[in-house]
């Protein structure tokens, strides 16, 4: 009788372990569901465009000729080479933005330009900062 009661013992144990496991797995998925973005390109965008009440992030390069300032509000376009996007940012940009170069932008698709709330400037692995640049490391 005493091995049966541990054995059911055992089995709740084991069922309520799998239970708080679904959940928690279930919560996590459901907490980052909006945090874990991947950029779509410009492309994706052109071809299947998020609805306006959706906040994404568009990946591509600044194309050159397109960068409109005035005041603390850029405008340009993110292109694959295949498409291009509009862009509109009011805020202070990254020290790497600039025509040509890699850049992420996460906003909402309002009108065909994307309104973006955060502009992050993508670099290569030998990007030094500027401070850095004149110095030996290591």
């Amino acid at each position: 009788m005493r091995g049966r009661l541990t054995r059911r013992r055992r089995i709740r144990l084991v069922i309520a372990a799998a239970v708080l496991l679904a959940v928690s797995a279930a919560l996590f998925g459901y907490a980052f569901r909006d945090g874990i973005q991947f950029f779509r390109t410009p492309s994706q965008v052109a071809v299947a465009p998020p609805g306006p009440d959706e906040t994404f992030r568009i990946g591509g390069m600044v194309e050159p000729g397109s960068v409109l300032r005035s005041g603390s509000r850029v405008e340009f376009r993110v292109t694959d080479g295949e498409a291009a996007i509009p862009v509109a940012f009011t805020g202070i940009t990254p020290d790497l933005f600039r025509e040509g170069e890699g850049v992420i932008a996460t906003g909402k698709l309002i009108g065909g330009t994307v309104q973006a709330t955060e502009v992050l400037a993508r670099h290569d692995e030998e990007y030094v900062p500027r401070e850095l640049a004149g110095m030996d490391l290591p």
